[in-house]
C-alpha cells in the first residue's frame, strides 16, 4: 500500500510568522484594543484558531469574531509577500510525492492557503487541503485528520503520517488513528512533541527520509 503523508503548513513547510504578527497588531489598532502581551505571546498561539488565539490573548468574547475579520482583510492583502518556503520545503514535498499521496491538513482557511501553495510552486503536489472551513472541530481535534483521508478515500492506518511542528498536529493524528512525526522547524519544542511521538526531526525533509525508511 503506498504510503499516504498529511503535512501541515505554518511552520512544517512555510514561515507565515511576520505576516501573522503584523496582522494582529494591526486588528489590535484598528479596534482600539490595548494589547499588554509581547510580540512572543502572538507567536506562542500559532497553530490554533484565529478565534481561540485572540480570546486567548485577552479579546472579550463576544468581540473576537470582529477581531478576526480585520486579520483576514489584512492578511490577504499582505500573505503573499510576507510567507517564505522553509528550508528544503520544496525537496520535502518532491521526495514525499515519489513514494506517497499527500495532503495538507492546516488550520488556515483554504483561501489563504491554496494561493500560497499555487504561488510557491508547490500546490500540484498535494490531492487535498483541509482547512479551517472544511470542519467543525479544528486540531488538536481528529475531525481535520480524518476528513482528509475521506476526501482521499482512505481509512486510518498506520502508514499514514501526519507531519507537523506543534502538538496540536500530533494530537489531531494520534486521535485519528494514524502515525505522527513533530518537526522542530516551526513554533513547537522538543520536549513537548516528545510527549506525543517518539517521531520527532529537524524539519520536513528529514521527517520524509525518516517515513520513507520504514
Amino acid at each position: 500500500m503506498k504510503k499516504v503523508i498529511l503535512f501541515d503548513l505554518d511552520g512544517t513547510l512555510i514561515d507565515s510568522t511576520d505576516a501573522i504578527v503584523k496582522c494582529f497588531y494591526h486588528s489590535f489598532d484598528e479596534l482600539s484594543f490595548k494589547f499588554s502581551g509581547e510580540t512572543e505571546d502572538i507567536v506562542n498561539e500559532i497553530g490554533y484558531p484565529l478565534d481561540v488565539m485572540y480570546a486567548t490573548l485577552g479579546v472579550p468574547k463576544d468581540k473576537v469574531w470582529d477581531f478576526v475579520d480585520s486579520y483576514k482583510k489584512e492578511y490577504r492583502k499582505i500573505s503573499i509577500d510576507m510567507t517564505t518556503l522553509l528550508p528544503d520545503a520544496i525537496a520535502s514535498v518532491k521526495l514525499a510525492s515519489t513514494f506517497a499521496r499527500l495532503a495538507i491538513v492546516t488550520t488556515k482557511t483554504t483561501q489563504f492557503s491554496i494561493p500560497l501553495l499555487e504561488h510557491m510552486g508547490i500546490m500540484k503536489y498535494f490531492e487535498v487541503i483541509i482547512g479551517r472551513q472544511e470542519v467543525q472541530n479544528p486540531k488538536p481535534h481528529p475531525e481535520p485528520v480524518l476528513k482528509a483521508l475521506e476526501a482521499m478515500n482512505l481509512e486510518p492506518n498506520l502508514n499514514i503520517y501526519m507531519v507537523g511542528d506543534t502538538k496540536l498536529d500530533l494530537i489531531a493524528g494520534n486521535e485519528a488513528g494514524v502515525s505522527t512525526v513533530g518537526v522542530l522547524c516551526g513554533y513547537g519544542k522538543k520536549d513537548d512533541l516528545l510527549n506525543y511521538t517518539s517521531n520527532v526531526k529537524e524539519n520536513s525533509l528529514e521527517a520524509v527520509r525518516l517515513i520513507q525508511s520504514f
